[in-house]
């Protein structure tokens, strides 16, 4: 786990996972440029985007950044695993 999106993106390079949930608000590099930092070299890694504060045009966006897909908090658990098997196989 990310204490932010420079930690993020460090965490990507060196343990490489098979799929990232992206919180968007995180400090220091918030998740969309975290993201497209992350798509510069891993451009097929599922990478799902998290936010709390929903607003119109965020899935979008998180989109735009390159996000996979994006969900809002709390996630629900079933959508949560159904999105995990549909990315992991």
């Amino acid at each position: 786990m990310a204490r932010d999106g420079a930690e993020a993106v460090a965490q990507v390079e060196q343990h490489r996972p098979d799929l990232v949930l992206m919180d968007i608000s995180l400090p220091v590099m918030d998740g969309y440029e975290a993201t497209r930092t992350i798509r510069r070299t891993f451009q097929s890694l599922p990478i799902i985007g998290l936010s709390a504060h929903a607003m119109q045009g965020d899935a979008e966006k998180a989109r735009a950044a390159g996000c996979t897909d994006y969900l809002t908090k709390p996630v629900d658990e079933d959508l949560l695993l159904q999105k995990l098997k549909e990315y992991l196989g």
